[in-house]
């Protein structure tokens, strides 16, 4: 079992999670077991393959485990149907993805709204929630802009602001800064882990970074014995 992390207050639990894509080859996740804190900001490396966006595709609950208990902000995922895991994650999950996923027929201000417009948040609220965001990462005067008029930083700072509007329990990042040069990569990661802090309930980075590990408070290697407590730099 990973260190760490009082199970008492876990905003993410993992019980014996396992999880094999076809019966001829080895699991993805064996018996995975995971605490994850109010407040913590978690790092976890690996070797491709060794099932690090399962982990998040388990967590977000697009994936279902084959055995074992996965528990997001309280909620035993296994007790969800489909409809309901989505309003589940449209409320309390939040993903940065290395691709960005930005709209590209909408504004910044569009891309980072949608959230809050899926919740059914009025018009007011939405406004002044999406103003505060896109100040707050530094792209206030892009909010007019498409996502083709922006550079790679500008693009991951639009998909981060989108990733925490709705102020989720949850937020699962995925290679958010494989696409970007270190001065912008450590830029981005200082805000994401800012922005975790102030509003969410525990955060998850999925990297093959040493440096953009070493800015979560705990580091975890995932590989075919498990998840481990890597020693810090």
């Amino acid at each position: 079992m990973a260190e760490g992390a009082a199970a008492a207050r876990a905003v993410i639990s993992l019980e014996a999670v396992h999880k094999r894509y076809r019966s001829d080859r080895p699991a993805v996740l064996d018996g995975i077991d995971l605490q994850v804190a109010e407040g913590e900001y978690l790092a976890v490396m690996g070797e491709s393959g060794v099932g690090k966006t399962t982990l998040l595709n388990l967590l977000a609950g697009l994936d279902r485990p084959d055995a074992g208990r996965v528990t997001v902000d309280g909620v035993d995922l296994s007790t969800l149907d489909d409809d309901a895991t989505t309003l589940l994650r449209r409320r309390a999950v939040g993903f940065v993805f290395q691709a960005f996923h930005v709209l590209p027929y909408l504004s910044v201000r569009q891309n980072v709204d949608l959230p809050l417009r899926l919740q059914g948040v009025d018009a007011g609220a939405r406004r002044e929630r999406t103003e505060q965001m896109l100040a707050a990462l530094g792209i206030g005067a892009l909010a007019d802009r498409l996502p083709r008029e922006l550079s790679g930083g500008e693009l991951q700072r639009t998909a981060i602001a989108r990733a925490l509007i709705h102020r989720p329990r949850i937020v699962l990042a995925d290679e958010p800064t494989g696409n970007l040069d270190p001065r912008s990569a450590a830029q981005m990661l200082a805000l994401l882990r800012a922005q975790i802090k102030a509003h969410a309930g525990a955060g998850i980075l999925i990297t093959h970074s040493r440096a953009a590990a070493q800015t979560a408070d705990r580091i975890l290697i995932l590989d075919a014995r498990g998840l481990t407590t890597a020693e810090r730099d």
